[in-house]
Formats: structure tokens, C-alpha cells, sequence
């Protein structure tokens, strides 16, 4: 018997993938959506990327721009787009060191 691997769920936020996801230039929010699933493999629902979506802009991380044909785009904000540089920075680390760290529990 193979074993698989194990499906451990969503490890993100949905806001961090949110943030990725416009840190390459403005998205509605179905363009949201499917960048994020295109980029991890996993949807996130409509549901959790408004609520989120409303977090960040209340956070000043995010800000509606006016509607095209009744999608409202959002963009990363100069103080969201520094938070994610230091967020990403921050796991870049924490990756660091569980990798370091497995390479020394490895035979």
C-alpha cells in the first residue's frame, strides 16, 4: 500500500492570498478568486474573499477603485504592499528554518 500525502486544508489566510494576488496589479473579485485557486489549487469562496476583502480595506491594506461593467476592482494599497513584503519575508524565514531543520531529521 502507498501512502499519500495527507490534505492538510488551507495553511494561508485568506487575506495573505489576497494580497499576493493584487500584488501584481489590480483584480476584481472573480479574478481574485481564480488567481488564488490557479496559485495554490484550492478555491476560496465567494463568501471568505468578500469578508476578507472588507477586512483589508478597513485595514487601509486594500482599496475599491470605481466598477468596470459592475465589478469593482480592488488594488494594494503603498501600506498593504509593504505589510506583504514583510509578511512574505517573515515565512521566507520560518521555511528556512523548518527546512533546515527536516534536513537534519532526515537519515
Amino acid at each position: 500500500m502507498q501512502p499519500t500525502m495527507p490534505q492538510f486544508g488551507r495553511f494561508a489566510e485568506p487575506s495573505l492570498l489576497i494580497l499576493v494576488s493584487l500584488s501584481d496589479g489590480p483584480k476584481h473579485g472573480y479574478g481574485i478568486m481564480i488567481d488564488v485557486e490557479t496559485s495554490t489549487g484550492r478555491p476560496m469562496g465567494a463568501g471568505t474573499l468578500y469578508a476578507a476583502l472588507a477586512r483589508l480595506e478597513e485595514s487601509g491594506l486594500v482599496e475599491p477603485l470605481p466598477p468596470v461593467d459592475r465589478r469593482r476592482p480592488y488594488r494594494l494599497t503603498g501600506v498593504g504592499a509593504t505589510m506583504l513584503a514583510e509578511q512574505l519575508r517573515g515565512l521566507a524565514e520560518f521555511v528556512q528554518v523548518g527546512l533546515r531543520q527536516l534536513g537534519k531529521l532526515q537519515p
